[in-house]
């Protein structure tokens, strides 16, 4: 769906949740704590807005953030169950065309990656195919908890932005 800025300028609070709440996945705390800064000049200011709010929450908040994400190729995308967004990105990096392989390893990786951190593995993989998405997952995992936890939150960045330029029209 799309939205001009000055109509989430205008919204009022539930309008703008409504309409936005889904730009950080299963997380419409990011656009309640947004709102309260409009007017915004751009999206670049929405969106600072909205990364303002993820980076200012607790600890806990961000954690149940990355917990939201769905496991790339994982249970929710085999079910069918991903958000539009979420199918979009998956299906443009050619996540939805695995081979049976490639699908048992992501399912590996994806168990190993929980186990290790507590969290689904999350990249911006819009512009990735699955091949360079699989190295990344890889080399991740091989990462401190703290630094990882850092990683996700900075592709949620990348990915919530993207979001906003395709949904948002100045």
């Amino acid at each position: 769906m799309n939205h001009s800025l000055a109509a989430l300028n205008a919204a009022t609070h539930d309008d703008f949740v409504a309409r936005l709440g889904g730009i950080f996945e299963h997380s419409a705390w990011v656009a309640e704590a947004a709102w309260a800064a409009r007017p915004f000049a751009d999206v670049a200011a929405l969106h600072a807005a909205m990364v303002g709010a993820m980076r200012a929450a607790s600890h806990q908040r961000q954690l149940a953030l990355l917990r939201a994400h769905p496991e790339l190729a994982g249970r929710a995308m085999v079910a069918g169950t991903l958000t539009a967004d979420s199918t979009n990105e998956q299906t443009r990096s050619g996540l939805t065309a695995c081979s049976p392989e490639e699908l048992a390893l992501l399912k590996d990786l994806n168990a190993r990656y929980n186990r290790k951190f507590g969290w689904p593995f999350i990249a911006a993989v819009k512009y990735m195919d699955r091949g360079s998405i699989i190295r990344l997952f890889s080399e991740r995992l091989e990462n401190p908890a703290a630094d990882e936890f850092e990683a996700c939150l900075a592709n949620i960045e990348k990915i919530t932005r993207w979001r906003l330029d395709e949904q948002v029209q100045a």
